[in-house]
Parts: C-alpha cells; structure tokens; sequence
C-alpha cells in the first residue's frame, strides 16, 4: 500500500472557496469544506504543503467557453446583489432568484475561482504535472449554459472539459456518482463524441432535476455517447454496485478515454436529508478505487475527482471526501474516526439534527433498519441496467 508521500496527488483547495455560500438557511452549507479538510488531517492523510494546489480563477474568456456572455455578464452584475426590486427581478431572470440558487454578494468570484480550480488542475493533469487532483468544492454539475440551477451558478466540470477540447486532442469520461442527475455537463456534450458522460442517480421520477432517464443518449455524432442510469428510491450499497460493475468498466474501456473526471457526490447516502437513496460510504470507497484503478489502466493515472451534492455535512461528506482523497493516494485508512475530530464537531452535530455522529469511518449496515421493497428494487435497478448495457455495448461508444 502505497503512502501519501509516494502519490502524485494534488487537493485544490483556497480559503475563498468557502464564500461560495447562499445563507444560513441553504442546505449547501461552506462549512463542509472545513469539517472535511480538519477529517483528512485528523487521519494523518495531510497533504503535505506540495500537494496542496491554489490556483486561479477562471477567466471571463473561459467561463464562456461554457456559459452564455449574457449569463456571465448578469452574474458579474449581481456580484453586489442587494435586495433591490429591479436587481431582484434580473436575479430571477437567470435563475438567481428566491429558491434553489439565490443571488449572494461575491458569486461571481467565488464561483470563478471554483471553476478556476477544476480547469486548472485539469489542465495540471493533462500538462503530466502530476497524475491526480481533487476539487472537492468542485462538482457543480447542474448549471447552464444560460442560467443558475440546483445550487450551481457556473459547471466547472463542463468549463473545464470544454477547455481541455479546446487546447489538445483528448476524449473526456465524464462519471457521475450524485444522487442527483449531471444534467448541465450531459447538456454541454450532449453532442460531442469526444465527451461520453456517464451518470447514476435517483430516478428524475421523484428527485430533482427530474432528467436524466436511459433514453437521454445524446444527438447527431454524441448519440450514444450520454449515458443514464436512474435508479430506485432507497437503493442500497449491493444494487447500487451491481449496476456500477456491469457498466462502467466495459463502457470505458470501450470509449478508451485520455482522462477521466469523476464527481462524488455524496447525497445518495443513507443519512443525507434532501434525497432518498440508501447508500454507505463502504459503497462510495469502492466506486471510487473502481475509477481509480481504471485511471491507470486506461488514462495512464491522469483522474481529476470532484466533490459535489452532499447535504449531511458533519457525518457523511467529510468521511466520504476523505476516502476520495485516500484512496487518490493509495493510502491506508484508519478504521476509527479519530476522537478529537469528532469531539470538536459534536455540539454542532446536534444542533443540526445530524445524529449520532459515526464512530468508524466505513459504516456499519448490519445496524441499518431494513429496506422496504428490496427485492423489487433491485430488479428493476438490475432491469434498467441491462437495457442499457444493450443499447450502447457494442455501440457508438466505442472510438474509432
């Protein structure tokens, strides 16, 4: 087993990502970026001061290499949002309104720079400057091109893939753990063959954005190249994975990517509050050594992880994004969450109403109360992968 000293790992992080912040009521709350990165050390996993990555923020000419220049402009304008009726009315108009993603004062900088740190570190990647990078502020996969949506105001996933279609001839795997569906980075590719985006989540049927169903596989050269996999409400670790393993190893080795970026959303957890999947971080450690091992297999090591959706943020996204970042380092992981790290955070756990808080770091689902339905769950789970599996293996997916 590896150790953090021997990787070639870097973890993007700055200060200024945690004013990316829509109020103290949202359920996206900054302070998982501290009760994250305060885990990872408390682990031992560092990182060390050269694996840390501060990087710039994206530039208006790259923030438009996805989003419309009229949507940049009017986030730019609403940088000093006040609660000014015209200035309102034009929040709406971009989807920066009351309800998912309201304007906030310093948007536009604090979601550049985010954007910023997946495009450059993608760029990292590709340039061989080092073979792995996590964002875990990144991963906001749901805005437009011409509006905010889902708690997103730029796709720095899609900024960053677009520019790396820009600067070099590469093929992107785009993969997609949120419970939510990656809408706006199936939308920005939708018709590009050089791009094949792959996302499991809670059937739209019941869940937010409500895309993202198995006939959505994309138009003209990229038709086959977008690929869906809803599955049930209360989906647990053994479906969840099942579905993972009979389709992701075979749909990337036959697209044969130069990289992969991958989004680890968090939110298909068991605890988390706004979704309804049943999931373990014992199903997250695995779906992320599965990307990793195929990294090396396929892309030569070259992975940027992102974070994403995860609303549970003292129990589960620090746990989750720790094992992102061991595993991006090949290193051991202790079995316990360490006792200060939980000591520091308890108080504030029952203050939210997240509670107990874990004592290990992998979850113990022999506890778990049993899942209603499981057999017809995992049927139908299982009926919709294969369909799949059928329509595009072998296929379009497959590079020619």
């Amino acid at each position: 087993m590896l150790g953090v000293a021997d990787c070639q790992a870097r973890l993007v992080y700055r200060s200024d990502y945690q004013t990316y912040d829509f109020g103290p009521q949202h359920p996206l709350r900054p302070e998982r970026m501290g009760t994250s990165l305060e885990l990872i050390a408390a682990l031992g996993l560092g990182p060390r001061s050269d694996q840390r990555l501060e990087l710039p923020a994206a530039s208006i000419d790259e923030l438009q290499f996805v989003h419309r220049p009229q949507y940049v402009d009017a986030v730019q304008r609403l940088d000093h949002f006040s609660s000014d009726l015209l200035m309102a009315a034009e929040a709406r108009r971009w989807g920066l309104g009351p309800g998912d993603s309201p304007a906030f004062a310093g948007m536009h900088t604090a979601s550049a720079l985010i954007a910023g740190g997946t495009l450059n570190a993608l760029r990292g990647v590709l340039d061989h400057q080092y073979d792995h990078a996590f964002n875990p502020a990144g991963g906001l996969h749901h805005a437009m091109p011409e509006r905010a949506s889902g708690f997103c105001v730029y796709n720095d996933a899609a900024i960053a893939i677009a520019a790396a279609l820009r600067e070099r001839e590469t093929r992107v795997l785009y993969l997609d753990f949120d419970a939510h569906h990656g809408d706006g980075v199936q939308t920005a590719f939708y018709d590009d063959p050089r791009v094949l985006t792959f996302s499991i989540h809670e059937t739209g049927r019941h869940l937010f954005p409500g895309t993202g169903f198995s006939e959505e596989l994309g138009e003209g050269m990229g038709r086959g190249y977008s690929l869906n996999l809803p599955v049930e409400p209360f989906t647990e670790d053994q479906s969840w994975l099942e579905c993972l393993t009979s389709l992701v190893p075979a749909v990337a080795e036959a697209f044969a990517p130069d990289v992969i970026v991958s989004q680890h959303g968090c939110d298909s957890h068991r605890w988390d509050p706004i979704t309804h999947l049943g999931l373990s971080t014992r199903a997250f450690a695995v779906q992320t050594k599965l990307v990793h091992d195929l990294a090396h297999r396929l892309t030569g090591g070259r992975w940027v992880a992102l974070g994403g959706g995860g609303y549970d943020w003292v129990r589960v996204v620090p746990r989750s994004w720790a094992l992102v970042w061991a595993e991006m380092n090949r290193s051991a992981l202790l079995a316990s969450v360490p006792e200060d790290w939980s000591a520091r955070w308890t108080e504030i756990a029952r203050r939210h109403d997240f509670w107990p808080m874990p004592a290990s770091m992998l979850d113990d689902t022999d506890s778990w109360d049993a899942i209603p339905r499981r057999e017809e769950i995992e049927r139908t789970n299982r009926a919709r992968a294969e369909s799949l599996r059928r329509q595009v293996l072998p296929g379009r997916v497959r590079h020619e």
